[in-house]
């Protein structure tokens, strides 16, 4: 692996049963940490519905990292670059209420991603940035391509084409 580009490891989870909003309290707070810091504050967070799935979570990542470089020692050497919670499945359910009536009670869920990388300032490219990338990667492709000397081509034979039929129909005599 070149030392310049940076090592990326992600893992993520999804249909935890806790709301968004109260998991962005835990994930807010591990964002930008080192890896083992993380999993410290994810371990003896107060909030237990999401700090047990989150741990796992950092666990399952920083196994990701250390499977894509077996030179990492342990979770010290990586940050959380990039950790993200967005809303997963919402089970809709009924209480029943007065008068025959029901009230809908949602059920949320949420899908949590998180990134750990060694360099602490890494920012997964745009759109845009990947384009161009690409673009200047195929360029630089397309140029090594076209510098390579050909090889000379083996002449064939030309295949025999088929006599052509005369374009003039000849009408000589007219039914009687």
């Amino acid at each position: 692996m070149p030392s310049n580009t940076p090592l990326v490891a992600k893992a993520s989870l999804r249909s935890i049963r806790v709301t968004p909003q109260k998991a962005r309290r835990v994930v807010n707070m591990i964002r930008g940490q080192r890896a083992d810091e993380a999993l410290r504050i994810a371990k003896f967070s107060p909030q237990v519905a999401v700090s047990e799935d989150l741990y796992s979570l950092l666990n399952s990542a920083v196994a990701n990292a250390k499977q894509k470089n077996p030179a990492i020692r342990d979770a010290s050497e990586l940050w959380v670059t990039e950790a993200l919670v967005d809303e997963g499945v919402t089970m809709k359910r009924y209480r029943p209420r007065a008068q025959g009536r029901g009230y809908q009670i949602l059920k949320r869920s949420s899908q949590i991603s998180v990134v750990l990388s060694d360099d602490k300032n890494y920012r997964k490219p745009s759109k845009a940035e990947a384009r161009k990338a690409a673009a200047a990667a195929l360029a630089e492709t397309a140029t090594e391509v076209a510098e390579k000397p050909k090889k000379a081509a083996s002449k064939k034979a030309p295949a025999k084409k088929a006599a052509a039929k005369s374009a003039k129909t000849e009408n000589t005599g007219e039914a009687n």
